[in-house]
């Protein structure tokens, strides 16, 4: 990297920090109940000397220099952190290709116009802008692909309740798709709740479910054979004459698992198995 620019950004980086902030405040106006500006500020200036320090190092066309390694970690918190606040990928990698426009018009300015100058030692500088950009882009997309994943678990948990009914019967409502992964939570839900609570009758409402095909029938299959493993007795419950035919058509045994074709049939039984009589209140 020629000298010239170098010294340029090390004597004129307060300048530079300014205009960046100026552009990056007009920019996130709509933005700054999310990130106050003097966060915005802490950040730019600690990025701005991380940058000008690395490019003083003479070392501008390998990122993967140890130079640049500030810078990096940098952009990745930033990305990381600005992905959480709810901040667009574009916005994000905007913070890193207005810092470019700010510096084109600063060393043009500082130059005088010295176009060829410009152009030889501003290029490779400019490559290592768009890198950068780079950079900012993908550690965003992974930061929202784990927010995603996380929140596709969490949402697995909450839609696989294990309710307790009664002393030794649990009751599990199924509702919506169930796919290989679902049916794994699902199964260990259910065995957990089993242990923990020493039940041995455990219903399954599929009265959720929108469709049962083979592969769906072969989860609840393995379900209630975990189950039977465990200790408990399974009754699945929620088949409608839609799902019935279905199962008869797929060749599907069930002979071996009791059923009900609602929850209030599988409760009645529940407690029957447990030997439990429901009086009416008055009675008895």
């Amino acid at each position: 990297m020629a000298t010239q620019i170098t010294r340029l950004l090390m004597e004129r980086k307060e300048k530079l920090l300014q205009i960046w902030m100026e552009g990056q405040v007009s920019e996130l106006s709509l933005r700054l109940d999310r990130m106050t500006s003097q966060d915005l500020y802490r950040q730019s200036k600690e990025f701005v000397d991380a940058f000008v320090a690395a490019v003083a190092s003479g070392n501008v066309e390998d990122l993967n220099r140890h130079e640049w390694e500030p810078v990096r970690r940098m952009l990745v918190q930033i990305s990381v952190s600005r992905s959480h606040q709810g901040f667009s990928p574009t916005e994000t990698a905007n913070y890193i290709f207005s810092l470019k426009e700010v510096l084109i018009r600063l060393i043009q300015s500082e130059l005088n116009n010295q176009i060829d100058v410009f152009v030889q030692e501003f290029i490779p500088l400019s490559r290592v802008l768009d890198k950068l950009g780079l950079i900012t882009f993908d550690s965003y997309t992974r930061a929202r692909e784990e927010i995603i994943i996380r929140q596709q678990q969490e949402m697995l948990e909450l839609s696989t309740p294990v309710i307790r009914v009664w002393d030794g019967i649990l009751a599990l409502p199924l509702i919506g798709t169930l796919d290989s992964g679902r049916t794994q939570v699902i199964m260990e839900n259910l065995l957990r709740g089993i242990q923990d609570t020493n039940s041995d009758v455990a219903i399954l409402d599929i009265s959720g479910v929108p469709t049962v095909d083979t592969l769906v029938a072969q989860h609840i299959m393995k379900t209630v054979s975990a189950a039977r493993l465990m200790g408990a007795e399974c009754i699945i419950s929620g088949i409608r004459p839609e799902i019935a035919q279905t199962i008869v058509q797929l060749g599907v045994d069930l002979s071996m698992v009791k059923t009900r074709a609602s929850l209030a049939g599988a409760l009645r039984l529940a407690y029957e198995m447990r030997k439990l009589t429901v009086v009416p209140a008055g009675k008895g």
